[in-house]
């Protein structure tokens, strides 16, 4: 694949990602939504659907939809894609293929949501369809959730090509679904640099009424902890399986 091509399907499918993601959780949070109060259980299968549509729309460049899968194939010295080396370059696109992706995809989902935006709501509640936050603030602890999460999901993305049953999309979205059923309840479980970072970004600027702050304080742990978690996967999985 030329990397023109790359960075659109990485682009598109991440895109739709956070477009279905953000949506699912503003359906839950957001003032006279149909879908308000559905709770934890229909934003975890939001969020793992949301995962199945994006790698199919990203499929041609491996639907990676997230740096930490990124960086860690390229750390165990995978190919991106069938054919795609991990270069530089090659890394480069797909990080600001995700990021931007994920930026459109939130923004998208303000614009469904506009006039529920503008209704009163609780800040933390307009910012909670956009970013994650801790259930309880600890940045070590909640550093060490992100972490554990993301390296569960890849982990099994660096040991599902070797395994017999080849079920592709079907399979990451429902493991991103236990996870968050299971791991995701002290942090909203980003387990991706760009799902948190780019929709906070969009919070950021979109001129949402009563949205308050952007919780740059917390920014870092959703960036670096699933980075860490992803090459922790990396090193780790070669030792215990025959990948």
């Amino acid at each position: 694949m030329t990397l023109s091509a790359i960075f659109l399907s990485e682009l598109t499918g991440t895109a739709a990602l956070t477009l279905l993601g953000c949506g699912v959780v503003a359906a839950n949070l957001l003032p006279r939504s149909k879908g308000r109060g559905g709770g934890w259980v229909l934003i975890t299968f939001g969020w793992g659907l949301a995962v199945f549509v994006g790698v199919y729309a990203a499929f041609a460049s491996g639907g990676h939809l997230n740096p930490a899968v990124t960086v860690a194939l390229a750390v165990a010295g995978r190919d991106l894609a069938p054919g795609v080396a991990p270069t530089a370059a090659a890394i480069a696109t797909y990080l600001s293929a995700q990021l931007l992706g994920a930026f459109l995809g939130a923004v998208g989902c303000w614009l469904v949501y506009h006039d529920h935006f503008r209704e009163e709501a609780p800040a933390e509640d307009k910012l909670g369809v956009f970013a994650t936050g801790p259930a309880i603030r600890h940045y070590g602890w909640n550093f060490v959730s992100e972490f554990i999460g993301t390296f569960v999901l890849v982990g099994w993305v660096l040991v599902s090509g070797h395994t017999p049953a080849q079920i592709g999309p079907l399979a990451v979205a429902l493991v991103v679904t236990v996870i968050g059923m299971s791991l995701g309840g002290p942090t909203g479980y980003a387990i991706n640099p760009v799902r948190d970072l780019g929709p906070r970004l969009a919070h950021a600027v979109l001129p949402i009424p009563g949205k308050g702050a952007s919780d740059w304080a917390y920014a870092w742990i959703p960036i670096l902890a699933p980075l860490a978690g992803g090459v922790a996967a990396a090193l780790t999985m070669p030792l215990v399986t025959a990948i």
